[in-house]
């Protein structure tokens, strides 16, 4: 059974930094790309950044520069580091495999950016 666990998340000011882990079971990990995806209440669910089996790493335009993916394979996790926080950051950050691979989602973790 798949399994994500997020933390990581919590109250931060804006412009500060937090970092996200996802602990992932049930999956090959290594062969796995893995992202990051975020949801404010009442929005969709959107893509945030991926970290491809090879370490390489795509993101959303939003976040470029600020935000960064990386795996640890020995551990079966995926971290998002975020720096200089805006407050649309703010949601619950999820990590899943890849689209358009998808599988159960986890409880997420919340981010809350205030100014």
């Amino acid at each position: 059974q798949v399994q994500f666990v997020e933390s990581g998340g919590g109250l931060v000011e804006a412009g500060g930094t937090q970092k996200l882990s996802c602990v992932a079971t049930g999956i090959s990990f290594a062969s796995e790309a893995i992202a990051w995806y975020r949801q404010i209440p009442g929005g969709e669910r959107e893509w945030v950044a991926t970290v491809g089996t090879t370490a390489d790493t795509i993101y959303r335009d939003s976040v470029k520069g600020r935000f960064t993916i990386s795996r640890d394979n020995a551990k079966n996790v995926v971290s998002l580091q975020m720096k200089n926080l805006k407050l649309d950051a703010t949601a619950v950050y999820s990590c899943n495999l890849a689209a358009p691979k998808f599988a159960s989602w986890g409880q997420g973790t919340q981010v809350t950016v205030a100014s």
